[in-house]
Parts: C-alpha cells; sequence; structure tokens
C-alpha cells in the first residue's frame, strides 16, 4: 500500500518551494479583493451585468475578478469602488504588523 500525505503536509511541502510564498500571498489579495466586491454588490442587490455596466466592464471580467481569477489594477479598483459607493484606501504596513 502506498503512504497517504495530509492536506497539511502537502501545502507546507509546496510552500517551501522557492517563489511559492509570493505566489500563494497574490492569489490570497486577488481572493480578498474578489471576494469584497462580492459581498458589496450582493448587498446593494446587483447583478454582475449591472455591476459590469457602471463599472465600464464587461460582465465576465466582473465574474472572473470576483473569482480571484485576476489582479486588478489601481484603475479598475476604483471603477469598481466608485460603482459600488465605496472609496478605494490603498495602504502599505511594516510585515510584522501585517496579518
Amino acid at each position: 500500500m502506498s503512504e497517504r500525505t495530509s492536506w497539511r503536509a502537502m501545502r507546507e511541502e509546496i510552500l517551501n518551494r522557492p517563489g511559492a510564498g509570493s505566489s500563494y500571498e497574490a492569489a490570497r489579495i486577488r481572493f480578498q479583493l474578489g471576494e469584497t466586491v462580492r459581498l458589496r454588490r450582493e448587498a446593494l442587490g446587483m447583478s454582475q451585468a449591472q455591476l459590469a455596466t457602471a463599472a465600464g466592464m464587461h460582465q465576465p471580467a466582473v465574474a472572473r475578478f470576483e473569482a480571484g481569477g485576476t489582479m486588478p489594477t489601481i484603475v479598475v479598483l476604483e471603477r469598481l469602488a466608485s460603482a459600488l459607493g465605496m472609496r478605494l484606501t490603498v495602504e502599505l504596513e511594516p510585515l510584522d504588523r501585517a496579518s
């Protein structure tokens, strides 16, 4: 029989590979941004198509963004924030304080 590896062990092995930490962080940021936009859009009762129109985008682009599939530019984030009645705030903080 073959030995099984837990998901936690597999994750640790993958994250210990060179460059994996920065890729993981980029994916986390994309996911959090997309989730924030989706939750606000849903709270406002907007469809993806309505948000896309308000932000000057196409619905598939909104869907990809909400799923964490793309890293948006600041310009795109500003357009989405405006369409959602929000203000974009970009912040840099020391790594020892970052969560």
